[in-house]
């Protein structure tokens, strides 16, 4: 559901203005404050111009997870903006980041090509993930997607798969708590329809007579 911290947070993004939301939204430029000062109500027929224009749904591709593979972002050859985007079917009030998942270690339920959603911040304590999934990143690097097990002390873990051999006795610096999966699939289908939307988008525009 759309608040208003999400639209003051999508405010915040580089570009993005009142000025500017009230013109995607169609509405006077004082309505964005009526909004925000809880006000006015945002009427169904704004959520979507909304979520368009402050990219909402937006998440960044950040890079690959291994499950199976190991991922070592120094030797990842990413560039500095990551992987590109994903839209998700809905917009997320958190700061998110997503992973592509390489290899078939978590067969059946991840595949390789998966995007996995995580919170950008580490949330909670290391022991409230015991018996969880979640993308980590090793002391020494490496990031997997993997299960946490409690390991022989508190201050290290075992890593296990579906399918492959257990991680014993790692270090973990970083725990992605999973907020989203999105199928290869879904991936596809969400990516058409952004594209028919802005492609739709685009012809109305050009259909528009110009302005004297």
């Amino acid at each position: 559901m759309l608040d208003v911290r999400m639209i003051e947070r999508g405010l915040a993004k580089p570009g993005k203005t009142k000025g500017g939301l009230a013109a995607a939204m169609g509405v006077r430029p004082g309505a964005v404050s009526e909004i925000l000062a809880e006000a006015r109500l945002i009427k169904a027929s704004e959520l979507q111009p909304i979520i368009d224009y402050l990219e909402l749904n937006a998440v960044p591709i950040m890079g690959r997870v291994g499950a199976g593979a190991s991922i070592t972002p120094e030797h990842e050859q990413m560039p500095p903006e990551g992987l590109g985007e994903v839209q998700l079917p809905f917009p997320i009030a958190e700061e998110t980041v997503a992973f592509e998942v390489v290899g078939d270690s978590m067969l059946p339920k991840y595949e390789s090509g998966d995007i996995i959603v995580v919170y950008r911040e580490q949330r909670h304590p290391l022991s409230s993930f015991y018996g969880e999934e979640a993308v980590v990143r090793l002391k020494s690097g490496e990031r997997y997607l993997k299960t946490i097990e409690r390991g022989k002390s508190a201050h290290v873990v075992n890593l296990t798969s579906f399918n492959a051999k257990p991680i014993a006795g790692v270090k973990l610096e970083w725990i992605g708590e999973i907020c989203v999966t999105l199928p290869r699939g879904q991936i596809d289908r969400l990516r058409a329809r952004a594209a028919a939307r802005s492609r739709k988008k685009l012809a109305g525009h050009a259909g528009k007579p110009a302005a004297k």
